[in-house]
């Protein structure tokens, strides 16, 4: 067969000058990992010269050979006499950056064959589910992608506006350790949505579930320009924006569905909307849409636009099949749902909201409508894996006019 590619040479000269040259080592270390390495003796090397720099501990021929003997990995690592070589082959460590990346490229490569060996392999495979082999393969794909994207070295200057944007940051959004909603009261219960959490919205129909998380959606990308894919599998695109216009601009919707507006309303409405459309605010309206596809977009919006909250409205009209059927038993399809919206909140490090009904259970029971845990339909799983579970109640709807704090 084919040989794989690699760089033997350069693991050599990299992982010697490392040795002979401080300044190396600080090039090399933010550039590759052990697993970089196509030698199995290099990768040990590489491994003991990163916890020796972990442990700001000088780092030489000497210093290495002890820290692999402390690790029983020395005669792995060829003994003495294979680090002697290696010093030798390598005066300086010039160019050592250029060579690191060459052979991170050699990695990258060998990863993606790897990867597309296995998908090659499953793919004949009768008994595979298809949808779930693409899942798959496009999680290893993004594994590799953002396991191998760097941070590059930057100036004073560029890190100093970096911090003042942070600490302005921290100050607009009043000292909340997430992502603000606007709606301040609930920012105080929960300090803003936090990265990896999922957070379920429950009501009842017409209770405002769209339009609360909506107008969520408008505060974060307006107010505090934080990029958000709304995924809407009940109302269309188009719909959506109108509702949201409409709401920025104070004009009804039923005025901007039949376009019969004033002279000034027109101006009202040029005028309302330009934050709007400047608003990193991303809206997918395909209908019953799979997990599958969910998780895909997600992660390419989010690999785009670096997306700070994902909104799905609603929980219920997603399918777990990727083929935008639903396969089997609800309850566990649902639960198949809440367990990879959970995954996928976790892999992109942001919250994840989704809306979900409730059963109507609420409207049979006689004195509180006040909505339980027990009301989320095929709620078990969304109970055990949600971080937050919230409802919206309106006494008013049920012409309840006292109630509990």
């Amino acid at each position: 067969g084919k040989l794989l590619p690699q760089a033997l040479e350069l693991e050599e000269a990299v992982l010697g000058a490392m040795m002979i040259d401080k300044k190396g080592v600080d090039e090399v270390i933010d550039i590759l990992q052990a697993d970089a390495f196509y030698k199995d003796a290099h990768k040990h090397i590489f491994e003991a010269i990163v916890e020796l720099f972990n442990d700001t501990q000088p780092i030489d021929l000497l210093t290495v050979s002890a820290q692999l003997r402390k690790n029983a990995k020395l005669d792995l690592a060829g003994g003495d006499f294979y680090l002697i070589q290696l010093t030798q082959k390598v005066s300086s460590s010039a160019h050592i950056e250029f060579h690191s990346r060459i052979i991170l490229q050699k990695f990258i490569q060998r990863s993606l064959i790897k990867i597309s060996n296995e998908i090659i392999e499953e793919s004949y495979d009768e008994t595979t589910d298809v949808f779930d082999l693409l899942d798959r393969a496009e999680t290893k794909l993004y594994e590799v992608t953002q396991g191998n994207i760097k941070r590059s070295t930057e100036t004073a200057q560029s890190l100093v506006i970096q911090a003042k944007q942070r600490i302005e940051e921290i100050a607009s959004k009043e000292g909340l350790s997430g992502i603000p909603t606007g709606f301040h009261a609930l920012d105080k219960l929960t300090s803003g949505w936090q990265p990896s959490d999922l957070i379920i919205v429950a009501a009842r129909p017409g209770m405002g579930k769209t339009a609360f998380t909506l107008s969520m959606a408008r505060n974060m990308a307006i107010d505090y320009n934080a990029p958000v894919a709304f995924f809407s599998l009940e109302m269309s695109s188009v719909q959506l924006i109108t509702r949201l216009i409409s709401s920025e601009t104070g004009l009804s919707s039923e005025k901007l569905r039949t376009g019969k507006l004033e002279k000034h309303e027109w101006e009202q409405l040029s005028i309302k909307v330009k934050d709007l459309e400047k608003a990193p605010l991303y809206i997918d309206d395909t209908p019953s849409l799979s997990i599958f596809d969910l998780r895909a977009k997600a992660r390419r919006l989010t690999s785009q636009y670096g997306i700070k909250l994902i909104v799905i409205d609603y929980l219920q009209l997603m399918t777990a099949g990727g083929n935008g059927k639903g396969g089997g038993n609800r309850e566990q399809e649902i639960s198949t749902i809440s367990r990879n919206l959970k995954a996928l909140a976790k892999e992109l490090s942001i919250p994840v909201i989704a809306l979900s009904q409730l059963s109507r259970a609420v409207e049979t029971r006689g004195s509180s409508k006040r909505p339980l845990l027990s009301d989320l339909r095929e709620s078990g799983a969304i109970e055990q894996d949600a971080d937050i579970v919230s409802f919206i109640y309106r006494p008013e709807y049920y012409k309840i006019d006292e109630w509990d704090d």
